[in-house]
């Protein structure tokens, strides 16, 4: 009889052990994600600053686009002017 008990305590000992691995692996995976799901929260706050930031900076740069045409216009004003410089013997 002493046997079939000592062999159920085996039993319900492994039982125990496993569970307690099991719990420990658990809290170790809750305590690598936590820190990374607050982070990542921390990032969906930021976003709409940096967008609302980006779409400020395509509207503060959208007039560079013009620089080409003001460009061709002075080239043309310019060599208007070195024409006009050379009939006059300068």
């Amino acid at each position: 009889m002493d046997a079939h008990i000592l062999a159920a305590g085996y039993s319900t000992t492994g039982w125990v052990v496993g569970y307690t691995i099991g719990g420990v692996i658990v809290l170790v995976v809750v305590a690598l994600v936590v820190p990374i799901l607050l982070l990542a929260r921390s990032i969906g706050d930021e976003a709409p600053k940096i967008n609302d930031g980006l779409t400020q900076a395509v509207h503060n740069t959208a007039p560079l686009a013009a620089l080409r045409t003001t460009i061709e216009h002075a080239t043309i004003i310019i060599a208007g002017l070195q024409r006009g410089r050379a009939r006059l013997g300068g």
